[in-house]
């Protein structure tokens, strides 16, 4: 067993996160990570040194333990990170950092390390957005030498264009989930119910190693629902013919990076007129948006693009299009900056080379139910080369 990547990689990393700190004007930064069975707020921690807790219960402090799934690393003096950490003997093999201690109480235990190095004033703080009040009040009566500067971005924007080795994992993590998707779609067609179809979809991607988060799935009358059953994503009801049924698998799939594709169809393949104009032009919306995609083209225009789609489409809104009013997604070790959609996009930004993108679109017309559809893709110098080869549209 070894680390996917060399060990270069992550001093390569290191050394850019640094650039990035010094570009802020600060010399140290504490970033923190919770793993511990989740993984929205991991990516930081295993991007700089491919740790991940094996805790599960982050949210439970006893008299002996604090702070459990959560983790901290400290950067300063361009040096490797000083990891901290809630995991006895991490295997030293698979993790980027020699320098690693571990801590029933990991804010006493970071605490402790930041007083023994003389660290003072301001120091920039990453994981501001999930460390919990109670764990930063802690932190800040430990540290009252530290000024804690909030900068959530700060590593994320490092993170934000891959490497060369980062974008061959992920077009490996796109063989991984097409064949997951294709299983899905080919058992719903077969007359599986939603569960063994997600069960497919899963077997295939365990199988090549990969790991998935969610399989939503949705059909028939619940249709404008995103998932069927929203404890578990999918339900034990079979999709009948003429039905529309719509299916997502997503989560870290490959080595902790995020894809995420989405598809919709009739079971039977036969659908009536009303169907096949809400399908396609849900599927035209995100072949649109993806054409438009180029280095250095403003994020605002491909959204302006797909809001006049989007109308031309019909413009109706299911459950889904309610929640994410957006076209897409920077995605990596979760999701990332830029967002598609006008009412959350934050600066002028342009697309660049090396990105890589979640585009999605959902689409509802009254009387007939709705579509939504997503694409993983890279940005590259020519256009978008796509990561997910599941047919968009399955008839014809």
């Amino acid at each position: 067993m070894r680390m996917y990547f060399p060990q270069e990689e992550y001093e390569a990393r290191w050394a850019r996160v640094y650039e990035e700190i010094a570009k802020r004007r600060h010399d140290v930064a504490v970033v923190f990570g919770r793993s511990a069975g989740t993984y929205e707020r991991s990516g930081d921690i295993v991007y700089l040194t491919n740790f991940c807790s094996t805790h599960s219960g982050a949210e439970y402090d006893t008299p002996l333990w604090r702070a459990r799934g959560y983790a901290a690393a400290i950067l300063r003096g361009g040096e490797q990170p000083d990891l901290h950490t809630d995991e006895a003997d991490t295997p030293r093999d698979l993790v980027a950092t020699d320098r690693i201690e571990w801590h029933w109480d990991v804010i006493e235990g970071l605490a402790q390390a930041l007083t023994q190095a003389g660290v003072e004033g301001r120091v920039a703080f990453v994981g501001s957005d999930f460390l919990p009040v109670k764990q930063y009040r802690c932190l800040e009566e430990l540290t009252p030498g530290i000024e804690w500067v909030p900068e959530d971005d700060l590593v994320e924007t490092v993170r934000r264009v891959k490497s060369e080795r980062e974008l061959t994992c992920y077009r490996e993590g796109g063989e991984i989930v097409t064949a997951g998707l294709d299983a899905l779609f080919e058992s719903l067609f077969a007359g599986c119910s939603e569960a063994q179809a997600a069960g497919a979809a899963a077997k295939e991607v365990i199988s090549r190693g990969g790991s998935y988060h969610m399989i939503p799935l949705s059909h028939g009358e619940r249709i404008r629902y995103f998932c069927r059953n929203p404890l578990t994503g999918y339900s034990l009801d079979t999709p009948k013919e003429g039905d529309l049924m719509r299916g997502w698998l997503y989560g870290p799939i490959w080595q902790g990076y995020w894809l995420d594709p989405g598809r919709t169809t009739v079971r039977g393949l036969r659908p009536d007129e009303g169907q096949r104009s809400l399908v396609e032009g849900c599927a035209a919306i995100v072949d649109a948006v993806i054409a438009a995609i180029r280095p250095g083209v403003l994020v605002r225009d491909v959204i302006a693009l797909g809001d006049r789609m989007t109308e031309a489409a019909g413009g109706g809104k299911d459950q889904a299009a309610q929640m994410w009013p957006i076209y897409g997604h920077g995605v990596g070790q979760f999701w990332e900056q830029p967002w598609l959609g006008a009412d959350v996009l934050e600066s002028v930004e342009r697309f660049e080379e090396g990105m890589v993108m979640g585009v999605e679109a959902f689409l509802a017309h009254d009387g007939v139910g709705s579509a939504g559809f997503e694409q993983n893709l890279i940005v590259a110098a020519g256009g978008a080369e796509l990561l997910t080869k599941t047919p968009m549209i399955f008839w014809d």
